[in-house]
């Protein structure tokens, strides 16, 4: 099967999520999609927290079923915003809080999604993103 990201650049992304977690002090769950929301990588850090475990997987999937960093779906799920209640349309596969984050090839296309879970959103994120730069170079 012919994917947007394959093994090594999951592999590379993954090491760069791991040296930033390890920089901010919290083991996560990391979790690689290619562009179908397949799994294609994911690491458990030694002494993370289990539950992150699904969650991770399903921000990755959300940064890809959106096209989005799943931070910036914060805004549109509240009460009376344009999403509010859609993660309760998908049988508990979205997560719309941040540590997701969106991996787009050079020409734009989207070529998958990083998700992090075990820390605070804002870790998580961070932790995610230096995945994403470790994918763009």
């Amino acid at each position: 099967m012919s994917r947007n990201i394959t093994l090594e650049q999951a592999e590379n992304i993954i090491g760069a999520c791991k040296a930033e977690a390890r920089a901010v002090g919290q083991p996560m769950n990391i979790a690689v999609v290619d562009d179908s929301g397949n799994l294609v990588a994911f690491v458990a850090m030694d002494d993370t927290k289990l539950i992150g475990e699904d969650i991770a997987q399903k921000k990755a999937l959300t940064a890809v079923y959106f096209h989005m960093d799943t931070r910036d779906l914060v805004p549109l799920v509240q009460p009376g915003a344009a999403l509010y209640g859609i993660e309760s349309t998908t049988s508990g596969r979205l997560v719309v809080f941040a540590g997701g984050v969106l991996l787009r090839r050079p020409d734009g296309m989207v070529a998958g999604g990083v998700g992090v879970s075990a820390g605070t959103v804002d870790e998580d994120h961070q932790v995610a993103e230096a995945g994403r730069k470790a994918f763009t170079g």
